[in-house]
């Protein structure tokens, strides 16, 4: 019996300690994150490469489109005006490749969201303390709808825009269409789907806007679409949250997409020779909320 009752008292114990442990670990808090998201506003100035307002040229058009999801490669927060590119706090570096031949984004991997969704949620223990008044992020692809003016008809496309540096591309699908390329594409790729039909094309190289305030202080190389934007309020980091941390990502999409007209109707019509020229974002303001 004396036996029976020292195991009894043990197993209570036992089951005691188990539980207890189960109820602290329950208590304990969850990690607070950096959750970033993506949104495309079409009331958002129009801005052109050094962050400043910009018109339509005499001769081109253009129109506003629906973005349906987009890719970054790489997200910055920089503390300050003068912090050089890839001196601040790199919180995402999107997958690439050399499969092409040359060091490209690998399409295949890439991350989407669409808008107000979330495009990355990382611990902000991963993120180093301090106050951050600028954020980089360099776009990769946009995929969204345009209309098209074919034949008197308009009618409404998707197109599919590689706005990243280099791009390497197997195949992808665009609204129930497969488009194969296997190789490398440089900024300016683009392919449209409408009714069933399929084309693609190349917009001409440096033509992709790429808005930068910083231009003089903090220079991004050509080609690459480091879109930069200012937090209204420095972002700060102190180390010590313990909720998650909100970053939205807010592009301008106000006519983004801008052609040369070859009927001057500000209607584009691919068929008569109107070619792409911008497909580039035009302008970013980053917002931090809690």
């Amino acid at each position: 019996m004396k036996n029976f009752t020292s195991v009894l008292v043990l197993l209570i114990f036992g089951m005691t300690f188990s539980c207890g442990e189960d109820m602290d670990d329950s208590l304990q808090p969850t990690e607070a994150n950096l959750i970033i998201k993506l949104n495309f506003d079409a009331s958002q100035p129009r801005l052109d490469n050094l962050g400043q307002p910009a018109i339509i040229p005499d001769g081109n058009a253009a129109q506003t489109p629906t973005i349906q999801k987009m890719s970054a490669n790489y997200i910055e927060f920089a503390p300050m005006a003068t912090t050089q590119l890839g001196q601040g706090e790199v919180v995402f570096v999107g997958e690439e490749t050399n499969a092409g031949n040359a060091t490209a984004i690998d399409f295949k991997q890439s991350i989407f969201a669409g808008d107000d969704e979330v495009f990355l949620s990382i611990p902000l223990s991963e993120v180093a303390s301090g106050s951050y008044e600028w954020v980089r992020v360099s776009l990769a692809y946009q995929e969204g709808d345009i209309k098209v003016l074919n034949n008197g008809s308009e009618i409404t496309g998707t197109l599919a825009s590689f706005v990243g540096y280099n791009n390497y591309i197997t195949s992808f699908d665009l609204n129930g269409s497969t488009i194969t390329v296997n190789d490398d594409v440089l900024q300016g790729f683009w392919a449209f789907e409408a009714l069933g039909f399929t084309s693609q094309g190349q917009a001409p190289a440096g033509a992709t806007t790429v808005p930068n305030p910083l231009f003089e202080t903090s220079p991004v190389p050509q080609g690459s679409c480091i879109v930069t934007g200012q937090f209204s309020n420095a972002f700060i980091i102190t180390g010590n949250e313990t909720e998650d941390v909100t970053v939205t990502l807010s592009f301008s999409v106000n006519n983004s997409f801008e052609w040369i007209e070859v009927n001057a109707d500000g209607k584009y019509e691919p068929s008569i020779g109107e070619q792409v020229v911008d497909m580039g974002l035009r302008g970013l303001i980053p917002v931090a909320s809690n």
